[in-house]
């Protein structure tokens, strides 16, 4: 690659296992095509990530960033799986401690790019200053939970996506400021309004040897991240329901964030014994993808993570939605609108389900003829969702494309002078006229 088209890329992921790792499968991507990337988070995470290929190696540099000491943060915290639920402000406001130390290295290294998360809202303001562009990866008067309750007003098409209850009440939460110093809402809206492009992982198409004991059975894989903790009544719901429905089934069931190594989960009384022979629970981590991959898997109970959405269609399978928070409601929401699975119905209010709920939802999906239509459906999105390499060409071109095309215009002053609006890219993403200013000092 010519060395004046080759980019240097920063990667700056929120400090959750469920954002890394698609940071760091991206950050290979972007190196095969011969760019080079600086992968920053903290000592621990960095250690916990898979290893680089070898024909990779000189591409990625992973740059450990001293996590700061809070007070109530346990000693070796440096992620969500890391803690509890609750802790969660002080893992937030652990991690804006880092800015001072990310501006150093920003400083020193000078990138074309930064990809970075919702979380680092104080980040807009130092690659302003430091001029270069910055990517998020992925005006609300909404205030009341009964907003949330309908499609927003700025949707402006016909559209079933809004959330339940007690996914709004979650929300109005998230507008009030915590421990962190700041509210999720004002992380989020102070990233979108800083950055130059927002990334949105979606398509216009679409709008082991342990697993061998199941070989030759239809199962539904159940698996509901690394960051959900369901209740002890309602882990327990979820557990009869998939005995009562009679479906084999794999289950990746870790313990929850921030619980001690000894910590044990707890089903109810002689369930494993019962399911024995058609259901398997697996208590610790497992490869996620290969087990979607593996052709004994027929269909995905999932929390509607946008990740595990994704991976689950790659597949092909019909998708079982039990969402619990964030954005899982109004993924499940797409689901149900495009007919490649259906919820596990739950309580409007509080979010509860029950093991009937749990049961009727996996048959029909997993082996009822009203079903077909869900596993058909996601038997076709497997073509859009299993095109990995055309997406991911097609954003290493876009972000090399935008910042030659950037360069050239500033370097053409009489191009460039009669511009008095934003840029408008091929994607539809404006580049604000401050933003060519500011790289007409370097051409």
């Amino acid at each position: 690659m010519d060395s004046r088209s080759k980019l240097h890329v920063v990667m700056f992921p929120w400090l959750v296992f469920g954002h890394i790792i698609p940071y760091f499968e991206l950050s290979k991507f972007i190196a095969e095509k011969g760019h080079k990337i600086s992968f920053v988070s903290t000592p621990r995470n960095i250690d916990r990530l898979p290893k680089i290929p070898p024909h990779l190696v000189s591409s990625i540099t992973l740059v450990m960033l001293p996590f700061p000491k809070i007070e109530q943060l346990p000693e070796s915290a440096e992620a969500t799986m890391d803690i509890k639920n609750e802790d969660m402000p002080y893992l937030k406001k652990a991690f804006d401690g880092l800015e001072n130390e990310l501006t150093r290295f920003l400083e020193d290294s000078a990138p074309d790019w930064i990809l970075y998360d919702f979380a680092a809202h104080w980040l807009p303001p130092v690659a302003a200053r430091l001029e270069f562009l910055t990517l998020i990866n992925g005006s609300d008067e909404r205030n009341k939970a009964e907003d949330f309750l309908i499609p927003p007003k700025w949707v402006r098409f016909e559209t079933n996506v809004a959330y339940r209850r007690y996914e709004a009440n979650w929300i109005v939460a998230a507008t009030q400021k915590n421990d962190s110093g700041a509210s999720d809402v004002y992380r989020c809206g102070k990233v979108i309004d800083g950055c130059e492009v927002i990334f949105i992982r979606h398509c216009y198409e679409f709008e082991s040897d342990w697993l061998k004991v199941l070989e030759e059975l239809r199962l539904v894989y159940v698996a509901l991240g690394s960051e959900v903790t369901s209740s002890q009544d309602q882990l327990n719901e979820l557990a009869l329901g998939l005995e009562l429905s009679g479906v084999p089934f794999f289950w990746a069931l870790r313990k929850p964030s921030g619980t001690v190594e000894s910590y044990s989960v707890d089903l109810p009384d002689g369930f494993e014994e019962r399911v024995k022979g058609r259901g398997m629970v697996w208590k610790s981590w497992a490869p996620q993808l290969k087990i979607l991959s593996h052709d004994s898997v027929g269909g995905f109970l999932t929390h509607c993570g946008w990740s595990s959405f994704v991976e689950g269609l790659t597949f092909g399978h019909p998708l079982i939605a039990l969402p619990f928070l964030v954005d899982q409601g109004l993924n499940d929401r797409i689901i149900a609108d495009k007919q490649i699975g259906i919820e596990i119905p739950k309580n409007d209010e509080d979010g509860s389900y029950t093991k009937n709920s749990v049961s009727e939802t996996v048959k029909l999906v997993m082996v009822e003829n009203e079903g077909k239509k869900f596993r058909d459906k996601a038997k076709e999105m497997s073509a859009i969702f299993g095109d990995r390499h055309s997406s991911l060409n097609f954003f290493i071109a876009f972000i090399s494309s935008t910042f030659q095309y950037l360069i050239h215009l500033v370097s053409d002053k009489w191009r460039f002078e009669p511009l008095t609006s934003p840029l408008r890219c091929s994607i539809g993403t404006s580049i604000p006229l401050k933003f060519l200013l500011r790289w007409m000092s370097r051409v």
